[in-house]
């Protein structure tokens, strides 16, 4: 990668010897949007009758010194700009369940690419958020559950999205799970889920060498985190050494000009509001120091110097990469890797010899159904739905299509047919991102087509429920595909159908993915990056209307282990078309890190992928902690017969606790049990100790 930290350096004085030659307006100019900008920039950022980004959000910038400005794209599924031509992969809560960080960072490569195409030259799709309850209605933008998976996939697509010279842009910092109440809830935790649960996944994006940052709208213990010294300055800059410019979310992301810049906030997007001429006067009367504004346009002109003398030497992709075969073949092989099957008494892989007539039931199966409907929304030259996606794996299927409206018509469709397969599940109007019309007009709003917002009930809607139970039994070879960004509650009618297949939103190519999987010329690899409870009270609960919010320690999987509680099907659970054995496993700690390993071996038919996972347990602990952590994991293709030895390492660091009181994170002197296996699940897992503690750690470290 071009762009590193180091590499971004080195341009220090360069950006500092132009800095110095601006005056305090142009410094305050690359501080800010092009919209409503002082001196008015004229541009075609906002070509009437077009959607939300359609052309790249411009920011700052200094024509006079030759210093071009920052070129905003959104994500993550895709480069939102344009229409009809961007690459819609699936959403980030299936690329979560591919546990793929190869795959990811081939994905932030197409994306990069298909930025520069689109004339931007910053992605802020790198969206990291930990959902604290499966309702948030953005949750199907990030990677599911666990911090450090969720940190491990979004550096990748960090790496990738830099690779080809583009600023990868990672928000939203911090706390920012909740989508009703986004602009006015307060969120508050104690020191320890702060840092060991809200933020080691950020930290996983800035070590990776992410160069820009978008702050949250939500508050932080009260404080606006636009405005947040603690986060953009203390945390992000000082202690984890940020050398990167830190954006405001857009419109609403700071609410007071003075509170902003003092607090670290570098560049106002995309609405000039706060900053431009009312930061000027705030630095002539002393309110904010000329030295804040002076560190602030540094770090925005030292990135963008960077990122354009790397492009210069690269040559720039031309606009036949959007939406480009290579780029879509991609998109399918995500949909490939990700789509988890959760439930299979035997009904597939659909045998096409004995299929000749399949009915296919819900109205989401003739929907370009790719997920939330705002500013995630990507526009691509079409979307493959399941009914023609089975249209194209089985041509000489017949398939009886039914929306499921009419429930005997259903039931007749079902019991006439060879097999069933329902699609039911959720769309842009039930999850994603939310704009209340009390926040501005409907301009300000940027015309988001979808309702979205939380969801209060993390089950499938009645009437799919209805069906199911009603149609479900009508057929033995039966098998349900769940649309869904996250958790859809399976307990009430699970035993109404033999197969279940979670699809989330696959993306443009999701279609034929899903009919790949369902007549077995894929085997299903994904794995759950999310727990699925047997009742939404194992989970926590959120108030999402509200102005303040507790997040508890434990959420998840930690939580129901830490409660003794079941669930329907633990994280990191999956099936396959084939079986896998796990053996000969072993244990330790040698260079800095700790290690398992154990053999894996294909005992099936079939060639298969295993995600194979390693946990760390905290039993021995003297404070209260989890029962395990996921802290490492591995794809392995397997043909069938085939073994291999599998070993996953992971730092010491990452199985320290932070101490509140000396404000550090350390290092328990005790046993540490060290798991792998196929989930999170301990049936699932082989089981051992390491001894580690302050001399132990340095012998592994020596």
């Amino acid at each position: 990668m071009k762009c590193t930290k180091e590499y971004r350096l080195s341009f220090t004085e360069k950006a500092r010897e132009m800095v110095g030659q601006m005056t305090l307006e142009e410094k305050v100019f690359l501080m800010g949007g092009w919209i409503n900008a002082v001196p008015p920039v004229e541009d075609d950022m906002q070509r009437p009758g077009t959607h939300y980004n359609y052309l790249p959000f411009g920011a700052g910038g200094c024509k006079r010194l030759g210093l071009g400005p920052m070129l905003f794209c959104d994500g993550p599924r895709g480069v939102v700009s344009g229409t009809g031509e961007s690459t819609c992969f699936p959403v980030s809560m299936l690329r979560g369940a591919s546990f793929d960080t190869e795959l990811e960072e081939e994905i932030g490569r197409a994306i990069g690419r298909e930025v520069l195409a689109h004339g931007g030259n910053l992605f802020a799709g790198v969206c990291i958020n930990l959902p604290y309850s499966p309702g948030w209605g953005r949750s199907q933008e990030t990677y599911g559950e666990d911090s450090f998976a969720i940190g491990q996939m979004g550096a990748a697509l960090a790496r990738g999205v830099q690779s080809e010279n583009v600023i990868a842009c990672v928000k939203h910092f911090a706390f920012n799970s909740m989508e009703l109440s986004r602009f006015k809830v307060s969120v508050d935790c104690d020191r320890r889920t702060e840092r060991e649960v809200f933020l080691p996944h950020f930290r996983d994006c800035i070590d990776a060498g992410a160069a820009a940052v978008m702050s949250a709208y939500n508050k932080y213990k009260g404080v606006h985190c636009g405005h947040s010294d603690y986060l953009l300055r203390k945390v992000l800059k000082e202690e984890w050494d940020f050398d990167g410019f830190v954006m405001s979310d857009f419109n609403w992301g700071i609410r007071d000009t003075v509170e902003a810049a003092n607090g670290g906030q570098d560049m106002e997007m995309c609405w000039t509001r706060h900053f431009g001429p009312k930061l000027v006067e705030a630095v002539r009367k002393g309110l904010v120091p000329e030295e804040r504004i002076n560190d602030a346009a540094l770090r925005i002109a030292r990135t963008l110097l960077a990122f354009e003398a790397a492009r210069a030497e690269a040559e720039p992709p031309s606009r036949s990469v959007i939406g480009c075969r290579e780029h879509i073949e991609l998109a399918l092989r995500s949909a490939r890797e990700g789509i988890t099957l959760l439930k299979n008494g035997g009904s597939l892989p659909l045998d096409r010899s004995k299929i000749k007539k399949l009915a296919v039931i819900g109205r989401l199966a003739a929907e370009a159904n790719i997920g939330d409907h705002g500013s995630s929304q990507v526009f691509p030259a079409y979307v493959t739905t399941p009914l023609e996606g089975l249209k194209l794996v089985a041509p000489d299927t017949e398939l009886i299509y039914r929306d499921g409206t009419d429930i005997e018509a259903a039931k007749a469709a079902a019991a006439e047919a060879d097999a069933v397969v329902f699609v039911v599940g959720l769309n842009h109007d039930d999850e994603g991102e939310y704009v209340g019309p009390q926040e501005g007009s409907q301009e300000e709003a940027n015309g988001f087509d979808a309702i979205g917002g939380d969801r209060k009930d993390l089950g499938l809607h009645r009437g799919d429920v209805e069906l199911i139970k009603a149609v479900g039994p009508a057929n033995p070879r039966s098998a349900a595909v769940l649309i869904g960004g996250n958790t859809l509650m399976m307990t009430e009618w699970l035993s109404c159908v033999d197969a279940v297949l979670m699809a989330y939103y696959p993306g443009q190519e999701g279609g034929r993915a899903i009919a790949e999987i369902l007549f077995g010329d894929v085997n299903p690899s994904g794995k759950l990056p999310f727990v699925l409870p047997r009742s939404e009270a194992d989970l926590p609960r959120v108030n999402w209307e509200t102005t303040n919010q507790w997040y508890g320690y434990y959420h998840g999987y930690a939580k129901l282990d830490k409660e003794g509680v079941k669930p329907l099907l633990p994280y990191g659970f999956g099936l396959s078309y084939t079986s896998f054995s796990f053996g000969g496993a072993s244990f330790g700690a040698r260079g800095g890190n700790i290690y398992a390993a154990c053999t894996v071996a294909n005992t099936g038919a079939r060639a298969g992928t295993e995600v194979v996972q390693l946990y760390v347990g905290f039993g021995a602990s003297r404070l209260d902690r989890p029962a395990r952590l996921l802290r490492g994991f591995k794809r392995v293709e397997l043909a069938p017969g085939e073994s291999r030895e599998v070993v996953i390492e992971c730092p010491i660091d990452r199985l320290k606790y932070y101490n509140p009181k000396t404000a550090s994170f350390e290092l328990e002197d005790m046993d540490y049990e060290v798991y792998i296996g196929s989930s999170e699940a301990e049936e699932d897992l082989l089981k051992g100790v390491v001894r580690l503690g302050p001399e132990r750690d340095r012998e592994a470290l020596s």
